[in-house]
């Protein structure tokens, strides 16, 4: 896997962080402490998601070597588009939460890396050095999750649903990436 792939893959995982913060930068006044405290507890869970999902993937793959492209592509695919539906629902409820609550951020920072997870997973199934993934897709999280915060702060002329979608799409690609590069099409 290319750094530029585990850089488009990074960046399509922190979408989610990325809108979740531009949301509450938009709603809540929040403290650098606050908008780094956020962005550590997003970019952490976002890191440690897909080792776990790696470690998983790395004991079942065996089993599951003869499709196992498949599989990856039908992770991030689904992941992809899931993402891209989402972005069409309404969000008004985040509004209402106080994410400067650990309590609150914890949760967020769950719900937000379970795709990260599922990727984790499909890494396990293509031997991917996971160490350089990790440390690039924390980062990236990290960085976002800031951006997203003080771009809320100071208007919301980046709609969070455009973040999702791009996201979304960038993951498709890359599974159907995968797949191609399997089945000797590319």
């Amino acid at each position: 896997m290319t750094f530029l792939e585990i850089f488009l893959i990074s960046l399509g995982l922190s979408m989610d962080c990325f809108a979740v913060s531009l949301s509450f930068g938009a709603t809540q006044q929040l403290k650098w402490n606050e908008v780094l405290k956020i962005a550590f507890f997003f970019g952490l869970f976002q890191g440690l998601m897909p080792l776990i999902g790696w470690l998983i993937g790395q004991s079942i793959q065996s089993f599951i070597s003869s499709f196992d492209h498949w599989i990856a592509f039908g992770i991030l695919a689904f992941i992809g588009f899931r993402m891209i539906v989402e972005s069409f629902k309404i969000k008004e409820k985040k509004r209402s939460i106080d994410i400067r609550k650990t309590s609150v951020l914890l949760s967020l920072s769950v719900a937000t890396s379970i795709d990260a997870l599922a990727t984790g997973i499909s890494f396990g199934f293509i031997r991917v050095n996971i160490l350089p993934v990790i440390i690039t897709i924390t980062l990236i999280t990290f960085l976002n999750s800031i951006l997203g915060a003080r771009l809320g702060e100071k208007s919301t002329f980046i709609p969070a649903k455009w973040a999702e979608i791009f996201g979304g799409i960038v993951l498709i690609a890359i599974g159907g990436k995968i797949l191609l590069e399997h089945l000797n099409m590319i």
